[in-house]
C-alpha cells in the first residue's frame, strides 16, 4: 500500500505538468524558492530538482576522499523516469566544493629517484610550504537522472541508475600546475549511482544503498499542491573504473624540463601514488544527502 500512496503523491505533487511561458516573469518564492535556478519555463521540464549530498566518501584507487562540504546537484527533467537533467539557468548545476585530499601532496604524488634534480628541490619545497591538494569534481558531460528508480529501486533486473554522472577530478597544487586532471572530457569517470545494491567485479563486495523517506510537502493541500521531499537518500556505485592522470607538473616553475616529461614525470608519479588507472571493482562512491522535487507548473505559479 505504501508504493501506492507514494504513487498518488507523486502525480499530485511532481507529474503536473502546465503550459509555460518562453521568459521568466518573476522569482519562484516561498516553499518554491529554492527552485529559483531551474529552468522551470523550459517546455521540455515538468519539474524541478534540486538534491544536496552532505556526507558520503570517494574512494578512487588507493585514496579514499571524505564528502565533508555539500554538493549540490539541480535543474530540470522531463518527468521522474529516464531524463536528461536540463541545465540550471543562473546558477550552477553541479556545485562541488573543493575537496582537500588525505596527505596532501605526500598523499597522492611519489617522488621517483630519478626525478632530475629541480624538480626534486622543487617538490619537497612545496611539501614544506604548500603541501595542501584540493580534489574537484567537474562535469564534463550532461547528466543523466531517473528519479522514479531513486524512489523504488528495480527488482526486475532493469537499469537501476538514478544519476548518472561523467566527471573528471581537478587536482590542485601550485606544484601539479592548472591542469591535472583524473580522467578528461573523452575518457571520463563515469558513475552511475543508484538506492539498490550493486553488483561488482571483485576485489569490491556488494554494498546498498537506501530510497531514504518520502514525503508529500502540501503548500496548497484542498487543491493537492505541493512538493515531493526525500529525505536521507543513500546512492551508492562501487562498479566504476577511473582512468589515469595526465597533465600534472607546473610549467610555470620555470624547472629545466621540457613539458611532455614534466608531464610523464609528475602524472606517473601521482598515478604509482593513487593506483591509477584503477579497474572496475576497486572503486566507490557513496553519497547521503536530501532532494526535493516540484511540478515546474507549481514553481512558475509561486512568482512574485
Amino acid at each position: 500500500m505504501r508504493k501506492t500512496s507514494l504513487h498518488y503523491a507523486l502525480a499530485a505533487a511532481v507529474l503536473v505538468v502546465a503550459q509555460a511561458p518562453t521568459a521568466i516573469a518573476g522569482t519562484p518564492t516561498g516553499a518554491y524558492a529554492m527552485f529559483k535556478y531551474c529552468p522551470y519555463t523550459n517546455p521540455s521540464v515538468g519539474s524541478c530538482v534540486i538534491n544536496t549530498t552532505n556526507s558520503g566518501v570517494l574512494k578512487i584507487g588507493a585514496t579514499t576522499m571524505p564528502i565533508d562540504k555539500p554538493i549540490v546537484l539541480q535543474g530540470g527533467i522531463e518527468s521522474i523516469g529516464a531524463s536528461p537533467l536540463y541545465a540550471a539557468v543562473g546558477g550552477p548545476t553541479l556545485s562541488a566544493p573543493p575537496a582537500k585530499v588525505p596527505g596532501g601532496l605526500l598523499g597522492i604524488v611519489n617522488p621517483a629517484p630519478n626525478w632530475p634534480g629541480p624538480l626534486w628541490t622543487a617538490f619537497w619545497g612545496f611539501v614544506a610550504t604548500f603541501n595542501d591538494v584540493t580534489a574537484t569534481l567537474e562535469p564534463v558531460q550532461g547528466l543523466q537522472t531517473n528519479f522514479g528508480n531513486a524512489l523504488f529501486p528495480p527488482t526486475d533486473g532493469s537499469d537501476p541508475t538514478v544519476a548518472r554522472l561523467a566527471v573528471r577530478v581537478h587536482l590542485e597544487n601550485p606544484f601539479l600546475g592548472n591542469s591535472c586532471y583524473i580522467g578528461s572530457a573523452q575518457n571520463p569517470v563515469v558513475i552511475k549511482l543508484q538506492t539498490g545494491t550493486t553488483a561488482p567485479p571483485l576485489p569490491n563486495l556488494p554494498i546498498s544503498g537506501s530510497p531514504g523517506t518520502v514525503t508529500t510537502v502540501w503548500t496548497d493541500e484542498p487543491n493537492f499542491i505541493g512538493y515531493l521531499q526525500i529525505d536521507d537518500t543513500s546512492l551508492v556505485d562501487n562498479s566504476f573504473a577511473v582512468p589515469a592522470a595526465s597533465g600534472c607538473g607546473n610549467i610555470a616553475l620555470g624547472l629545466p624540463i621540457i613539458t611532455p616529461i614534466l608531464d610523464a614525470l609528475v602524472s606517473g608519479a601521482v598515478n604509482l601514488k593513487v593506483g591509477l588507472p584503477s579497474a572496475a571493482g576497486k572503486n566507490t562512491a557513496i553519497m547521503t544527502g536530501n532532494a526535493s522535487i516540484a511540478s515546474s507548473a507549481y514553481v512558475l505559479d509561486s512568482e512574485n
